[in-house]
C-alpha cells in the first residue's frame, strides 16, 4: 500500500478568487500569490492518486488567521473524506496562535479526521512562543493518540517562499517539549535526524518523531533518502509529496535509483504510515 502523507487540497473558492482570501492573510498571500501556485480539488487528488498508483493520501488545507476561512476549510476536508473514504485521510489544520485552537482540534478529531497538521510558523520560525502556543493542541493530540505534522525547513541554503526563519535548535526544542506526541517533520525535519549521532540525548528525544519527504526533489539530492534510513532508521520515514508541488511520480523514480532495499522503500511509501495512522 501506498501512502501518501503531506497534501494540500483546497476547495473551488479559493481556487477561483484565491485574491480574495489575502487580506489579513500573509501567509496565504506568500505562498500563494502566484497564479503558478497550484492548488487542487479533492477531486484532482483522487485522479492524480489513480495516475501515480498512490492508494491513500493524507489531505490537509491551510493554517488561516481568520477562524472561519479555517473552519470552512476543515470542513472541506471532513466532507472530501466523507466523500472518498477509502482513499482520503483527512487532518484538521489551524494557527497555533489560535485561542480557539484547542476547540477547533477537538471538532476535527470528532468529526472523522486522524490528526493535525501542517502546522506551520510562516512568520516567525519555532520561538519559545511558539511553542507554549502548541501546549494545548498537542495534550489533545497525545490524549487521543494521533500525529501531529509540523512545517519544518533546512537552516541554510537558497531561500523560496515558505521557508522560515527556523534553527536546528528550535526544532529540537520543540520535540523536546512533546516528548509522547507522535510528532511528523515535514521537508525531512530540516536534517534533524543526523543528530542520531549524538551518544547522548538525542535518540531518545526523537523516539517519537518521524520526518516526511515532502518537496525533497526541489530541496535535496537523492541521496538524502539513504543517509535518512542510515541515521534516522528506515521506520521513521514518510514518503509525502507536497502535491500538487510535486507529483509522487517524481519521488518514485528517485527512490528507484537510490539502492535502497524494498523493504525499506516499502517502509517509506506506506507501511510507516499504515502504523502511525493504526489502519
Amino acid at each position: 500500500m501506498i501512502i501518501d502523507f503531506h497534501t494540500h487540497i483546497f476547495p473551488e473558492k479559493i481556487q477561483t478568487a484565491r485574491e480574495n482570501y489575502f487580506p489579513g492573510e500573509p501567509a496565504f498571500k506568500l505562498l500563494y500569490h502566484s497564479p503558478k501556485s497550484r492548488m487542487v480539488s479533492a477531486e484532482d487528488m483522487i485522479a492524480s492518486m489513480n495516475e501515480n498508483g498512490v492508494d491513500k493520501s493524507v489531505v490537509f488545507g491551510f493554517p488561516w488567521e481568520n477562524r472561519q476561512h479555517l473552519q470552512n476549510h476543515n470542513d472541506y476536508i471532513i466532507d472530501a473524506v466523507a466523500k472518498f473514504p477509502d482513499r482520503l485521510i483527512g487532518f484538521g489544520c489551524l494557527s497555533p496562535y489560535m485561542k480557539y485552537g484547542a476547540a477547533e482540534v477537538q471538532r476535527c478529531l470528532g468529526n472523522g479526521l486522524s490528526g493535525i497538521g501542517e502546522l506551520a510558523f510562516y512568520q516567525s520560525g519555532i520561538d519559545k512562543e511558539a511553542v507554549e502556543s502548541l501546549e494545548p493542541v498537542m495534550e489533545i493530540c497525545r490524549q487521543k493518540n494521533v500525529p501531529v505534522l509540523i512545517h519544518t525547513n533546512e537552516p541554510v541554503g537558497h531561500a523560496y517562499p515558505g521557508k522560515t526563519p527556523i534553527t536546528l535548535g528550535q526544532i529540537y526544542s520543540l520535540v523536546k517539549a512533546f516528548p509522547e506526541n507522535k510528532i511528523v517533520l515535514a521537508h525531512w525535519g530540516g536534517g534533524i535526524f543526523f543528530f542520531n549521532l549524538l551518544k547522548k540525548e538525542v535518540k531518545a528525544s526523537l523516539k517519537n518523531v518521524y520526518v516526511d519527504t515532502a518537496a525533497s526533489p526541489f530541496l535535496y539530492d537523492p541521496e538524502i533518502y539513504a543517509a535518512a534510513v542510515r541515521f534516522a532508521g528506515k521506520d521513521k520515514i514518510l514518503f509525502g509529496s507536497d502535491f500538487p508541488l510535486i507529483p509522487p511520480a517524481r519521488y518514485f523514480n528517485e527512490l528507484e535509483k537510490t539502492g535502497l532495499s524494498k523493504a525499506s522503500i516499502d517502509n517509506i511509501c506506506g507501511r510507516n504510515a499504515k502504523q502511525l495512522l493504526h489502519l
